[in-house]
């Protein structure tokens, strides 16, 4: 974990403006990528939450109001991987295809939401 992120962490007021800013990047459809599964724009909101990679964002998002444990924020990723992709999965074929697809899939999200953090929310984001 960086130094600037354990900063952040430490600070109330600064995962405050984090988690907000967070939430406007989610609500003014920020991710929206031409041709990709992430536009948000288009989407209804339940929808957004069929997506596992969405569901763990919008999780720890949540877990941010109570806690910046780190421990905490991993033990809610562990908890959706094992619930949505280790549990469902029939075969070790099906476990690598739905492992690979959801971590292309997070990586992608993540990419866009930091890249839409740093043009948009510079001061929360570092």
């Amino acid at each position: 974990l960086s130094q600037t992120m354990r900063t952040v962490l430490r600070s109330n007021s600064k995962v405050s403006v984090l988690r907000s800013d967070l939430h406007a990047v989610m609500d003014q459809g920020l991710l929206d990528v031409p041709g990709s599964l992430f536009q948000t724009k288009f989407r209804n909101p339940e929808e957004l939450q069929n997506d596992i990679e969405f569901k763990c964002f919008n999780d720890l998002m949540y877990l941010l109001a109570h806690s910046t444990d780190i421990r905490f924020l991993l033990n809610c990723v562990s908890s959706n991987l094992q619930a949505f992709v280790i549990q469902p999965c029939k075969s070790k074929e099906e476990f690598r295809k739905m492992a690979s697809d959801f971590q292309l899939r997070w990586n992608f999200l993540l990419s866009a939401v930091s890249k839409a953090m740093t043009f948009k929310y510079a001061d929360s984001f570092g």
